[in-house]
């Protein structure tokens, strides 16, 4: 991982913004309408070349690509793996919405229909050649080697095994454990590449804390705990030769504007992160349902070579926080942690975790990704001056 003795350096969780071409056509060819290529490719290397100079522009020290040529931060896969058959299917409600019946419909009416249309495994999956993915690594070294931009590090996000076992269906594997460590075993051939790059290899993980409230619902605690541990495993295995320093997790408890009431404490899960051989987390903190959870870390301290990455924006509103709020977040962990150099500052989440859907606007997020470098600069003369 990478870090500084003289001062908090930024990163963020990977979405940005998208410009609006990008995003016509990006949802053209979701819809199986004919995008030329040639088309397609000029307006995600324009788009990535934007997204990196301006994170360079507000101040982030530890940027991506902005995941800009993927149509969200796991469906993305669909396009790399095969043996999926795209059906209609059951999808699990939202245990916190669906508290809210008249809410939900109105705020989330596809979570409240019954059903949609995914990729569904009908045999083994296999992952395909591996172009798309050393595309995305050429197109992000070629456009910050020509820009200029210099970050102190690189990272590229990947879907974790688990997130995508409880996004995609099945009608092949015999559980849904089995049809996890499958697509462990066909995703280890993207992390690596991802890794022999020399990149940070960021795994987004949030069923670790999200599907307590969506598939697994029903299951007691204990239960859910057990298919945390699984996927953990599951991450491990399909890392394994990646050194852990080089590798961060991301978890979360859903990137929605929704009651959250339902999300599983952070100090019930906590333990079984540590689990995972990497060398960063990367946690929502910002998020009002969650804020009070530095206590968790200050009963399951962090593991001593870990870099604690917090959420100390919120992606889930529009107001843009003021540094010295973000300052004071910091400062928070980073006195649980007992060292400063230990942390890394973030938003709770992406930016634009779907394309073309915006919780927040797209010119006020990088706006709060701007008061989350003048917070972070602020937390290092409090804290390393």
């Amino acid at each position: 991982m990478i870090g500084s003795d003289e001062r908090i350096l930024t990163t963020h969780v990977g979405s940005l913004p998208r410009t609006d071409e990008l995003i016509q056509l990006i949802h053209r060819r979701g819809q199986d309408e004919t995008v030329d290529q040639t088309e397609l490719d000029s307006a995600i290397a324009e788009a990535t070349e934007r997204a990196i100079q301006r994170q360079a522009e507000v101040g982030i020290d530890i940027g991506n690509d902005g995941e800009q040529s993927r149509p969200g931060f796991h469906i993305y896969v669909s396009d790399r793996l095969e043996g999926f058959s795209e059906q209609t299917i059951p999808r699990p409600r939202w245990a916190d919405v669906e508290d809210f019946p008249t809410y939900a419909g109105k705020a989330f009416p596809d979570i409240v229909s019954e059903a949609q249309t995914r990729p569904v495994a009908v045999e083994e999956v296999r992952y395909g050649d591996g172009s798309i993915v050393e595309r995305e690594i050429e197109r992000c070294r070629e456009i910050r080697d020509r820009t200029g931009v210099q970050f102190e590090g690189t990272f590229m996000t990947a879907a974790s095994p688990g997130v995508i076992a409880s996004s995609l269906g099945n009608q092949y594997y015999d559980s849904n454990d089995e049809f996890t460590f499958a697509l462990a075993r066909e995703m280890r051939k993207e992390y690596e590449r991802i890794a022999d790059a020399g990149m940070i290899l960021q795994i987004d993980a949030p069923d670790v804390l999200s599907e307590r409230h969506r598939k697994f619902k029903n299951q007691s605690i204990d239960e859910f705990k057990t298919r945390v541990r699984q996927r953990i495993k599951a991450i491990n295995e399909a890392t394994q030769g990646i050194p852990a320093k080089q590798i961060r997790l991301h978890c979360c408890w859903g990137n929605y504007e929704g009651p959250h009431h339902r999300d599983v404490p952070l100090e019930e899960i906590l333990p079984l992160l540590y689990e995972a051989n990497v060398g960063g987390l990367l946690i929502e903190y910002a998020n009002p349902r969650h804020h009070h959870e530095w206590r968790a870390f200050a009963e399951h301290p962090l593991p001593d070579d870990w870099q604690l990455i917090p959420g100390v924006v919120d992606v889930k509103t529009n107001i843009i926080e003021h540094p010295q709020t973000v300052a004071d977040r910091i400062g928070t962990l980073a006195e649980v942690v007992g060292d400063p150099t230990r942390i890394l500052a973030a938003p709770d989440c992406g930016l634009a975790t779907l394309a073309g859907h915006h919780t927040v606007d797209p010119e006020i997020a990088w706006a709060k990704l701007e008061t989350l470098s003048k917070g972070a600069e602020r937390a290092s003369k409090d804290l390393l001056s």
